[in-house]
């Protein structure tokens, strides 16, 4: 399957390497399914911690191929960036879709369940199932 009909995921953090560790590793676990397009958005444009909704906005067109951009965060202002971003309209993909899952398991669903050709309500509902997971 080409990756050209695939869910685009964006991984905002609040640091550029947990983002870009996550993303990593997802796509680690994703198997042998199609490459997904994950793009990290960690940290500000100046490489300290916080968000950027510039490196938000660019990692959502870098992984927008047209079925949809889901997009997890990890805590309170990344939310409040997404949203934000969502809310003016103009700034992100068509199709864009802040989920609510927890940060590094929800990823690893997102792109598992993206890598089958899912769609972008399938793919949001993998994540956010994520919550359910046990450890014990």
């Amino acid at each position: 399957m080409s990756d050209e009909k695939l869910v685009g995921i964006v991984l905002v953090s609040h640091s550029a390497a947990v983002a870009a560790s996550v993303a990593e590793l997802a796509h680690g676990l994703s198997g042998s399914g199609a490459s997904v397009p994950v793009a990290p958005a960690g940290g500000t444009g100046s490489g300290g911690l916080g968000t950027s909704a510039e490196l938000i906005a660019a990692a959502a067109a870098s992984v927008d191929r047209g079925a949809g951009v889901a997009v997890l965060t990890d805590l309170g202002s990344a939310v409040l960036t997404v949203k934000a971003l969502l809310a003016e309209g103009d700034e992100l993909p068509e199709n864009t879709q802040l989920v609510d899952a927890p940060f590094l398991e929800g990823a690893v669903a997102a792109v598992v369940t993206a890598s089958t050709g899912a769609d972008l309500a399938a793919v949001a509902a993998a994540a956010s199932e994520a919550y359910g997971y046990r450890k014990v």
